[in-house]
């Protein structure tokens, strides 16, 4: 059901371009309510190129999303053969289309407004439609591809499809109200109160057109009013955990029938949930309160995006004034594969013991969360071994790839690159080096940032030169032909500003390189699932034969290598991807930015 959902939000993406210039009382907005967990609309009409942009990210994607679609419908034949088929029917509306050509067939306004959001958790998605025929068109079609009509029902004379996920205890509803369409994951039970709310029969007592949240939202984060999205966990965690929203509900309840089947234990008793839920879980999302994102610039090669994640306060001040003194933390990295992560021990270990403190003194006490107690328990003694030197002193860790080749063969890659270590006792860790190997002994660094030559033993054993370089806060490995000349600039990057944790930098071809090997990996495993398919040994009465088993390995290889196909093709599109990770006194701040070719 996930797919399903990801799916049709891919294919409506299109839609996400709305006009701003007075209140429509009946726009998207108009009908979410202010407090709803989560929701993702746009605020302002795209110009044309910016549409186009999204239009052609939308139509990169959709290959490998159609891909999913597939997966999803085959893992879905067995338990549900009439989802199967409805999944087939969509994922047949999209053969030989873009995106763009889908939504003018199917009557979606590409210059409309939409919105998708939760009445309680429930999805909600709603868009504007600028031919209600070519709407029907498309259910029609959907439909014949489906076999059959889907459900009709109706609420105060509202009609609306519905296709019942028995296996969830859920439905999911369909339908055109005035000049837009709605579609809605909702309880298969749900009340007439719910159904007049989806549908927009009832509107809310107060909505997020008229509360202007998100338009506060974008100005404050910078995010353009193309797409923005908020997820409110204050909300959202004690909906999910307490048991009271519908949806969640009904899917409990029916995995509790399912359970009582086999078992015999009474759904009453699988259902019954602590009145402590709602306050651990309140009390969990007050430590990450809310999630945001937008774009910040979206055009035909220039996709940047900021994720925000909103912090405690004690969170936020732990690491935002934090200086990490690792090289090449404090600017973007310059080798087609550049990671830089700040991993300050010593007050990563006060923050988490505190975190460690405060649940021993308070433990959770609601029944789902209450593994959480002995996780943190098991925190407290892991912090305190973490302050054994040299582990106790590290700052950090930079990874540098110039080359990496991909084995041929189910062989080991070859690569050149630099691996940098911050600590705060570079000396202390290259001795431990030296006396876990000895040969390591041969080599008599000082604060210099020189490099010098591993031993040749250990050269051979990589099977290419390399070095090893020190300064006052970092020890700095260099392998592959050249790596020593860049050793010594290396460990002078620049450290990190005050809150600075993360900086990566990844080109087009490297991607495709890791893409590649993972291909590879992939390959392997499906071969050797093959392989293991063709045994002689007889199947177990009742089980899948070997020949199903085959039939099965050769399915899901194909689908990889379909996935595959198309990561790869959006992966030649790529020129370079950046990526930073902040704290500031807000909260978390990740900052993305893709360059097209």
């Amino acid at each position: 059901m996930r797919s399903t959902t990801r799916f049709v939000a891919l294919g409506f993406a299109g839609v996400m371009l709305a006009a701003c210039g007075h209140k429509d009382k009946d726009a998207p907005l108009a009908f979410v309510p202010a407090d709803t967990p989560y929701v993702m609309a746009n605020l302002e009409i795209m110009d044309d190129s910016t549409r186009q942009a999204l239009l052609a990210q939308a139509d990169a994607q959709l290959p490998s999303n159609l891909a999913q679609l597939d997966a999803a419908a085959d893992r879905l034949a067995a338990k549900d053969p009439d989802g199967a088929r409805l999944l087939r029917a969509l994922r047949a509306e999209f053969n030989g289309k873009t995106v763009e050509t889908f939504a003018q067939g199917a009557g979606l306004n590409l210059k409309g407004h939409s919105a998708l959001y939760g009445l309680g958790l429930a999805p909600v998605l709603r868009f504007e439609l600028n031919d209600p025929q070519a709407f029907e068109g498309f259910i029609s079609r959907l439909e014949t591809a489906y076999g059959k009509k889907l459900d009709l029902a109706n609420v105060d004379k509202q009609n609306y499809r519905k296709y019942a996920f028995a296996a969830s205890g859920t439905e999911m509803i369909l339908a055109m109200v005035g000049k837009q369409a709605v579609a809605a994951l909702l309880p298969a039970d749900a009340s007439p109160a719910l159904l007049r709310q989806a549908l927009g029969l009832d509107r809310p007592q107060k909505n997020m057109q008229d509360d202007g949240r998100l338009t506060t939202l974008a100005k404050a984060k910078g995010y353009r009013p193309w797409l923005v999205g908020e997820l409110d966990l204050t909300r959202a965690l004690p909906l999910a955990v307490s048991g009271k929203d519908p949806l969640i509900g009904a899917i409990l309840k029916a995995r509790a029938e399912a359970e009582s089947a086999k078992t015999g234990e009474p759904v009453a008793n699988q259902l019954q949930t602590s009145p402590s839920c709602a306050t651990d879980a309140a009390r969990i999302a007050a430590r990450i309160p809310t999630l945001s994102f937008g774009y910040t610039q979206l055009d035909a090669r220039h996709q940047n995006v900021r994720f925000d994640v909103a912090l405690a306060d004690d969170i936020s001040k732990a690491f935002s004034g934090l200086k990490v003194e690792l090289p090449g933390l404090g600017s973007a990295g310059t080798a087609p594969f550049d990671v830089s992560l700040a991993l300050p021990v010593a007050q990563m270990r006060t923050f988490w013991s505190a975190q460690a403190d405060a649940v021993a003194a308070k433990p959770f006490t609601c029944p789902s969360l209450i593994d959480l107690n002995d996780s943190f328990a098991k925190l407290g003694p892991a912090m305190q071994k973490a302050a054994i030197p040299p582990f106790g002193d590290m700052l950090g860790l930079r990874i540098a790839l110039d080359s990496l080749v991909p084995g041929q063969d189910a062989a080991l890659p070859t690569f050149s690159g630099r691996l940098v270590l911050g600590t705060n006792n570079p000396a202390g860790l290259l001795a431990m080096g030296q006396m876990m190997v000895p040969a390591l002994a041969e080599l008599k660094l000082v604060h210099d940032g020189k490099p010098l030559p591993l031993p040749k033993d250990m050269i051979s054993m990589l099977g290419q030169p390399a070095w090893l370089a020190m300064s006052d806060t970092a020890l700095a490995l260099g392998v592959g032909a050249g790596e020593d000349g860049k050793l010594g600039d290396t460990l002078k990057n620049a450290a990190g500003d005050a809150g600075q944790m993360t900086r990566m930098h990844l080109t087009g071809a490297m991607y495709l390189n890791w893409l590649q090997m993972m291909e590879q990996k992939a390959d392997s495993l499906a071969a050797a699932t093959a392989t293991i398919s063709k045994s002689d040994e007889p199947s177990i009465e009742g089980g899948v034969s070997n020949d199903d088993s085959s039939a099965q390995a050769a399915a899901n290889a194909a689908r990889s290598k379909a996935q595959f196909a198309a990561m790869k093709s959006q992966a030649e599109r790529v020129d370079s991807i950046d990526a930073e990770m902040h704290v500031d006194d807000n909260g978390m701040v990740i900052n993305s930015q893709t360059v097209l070719k």
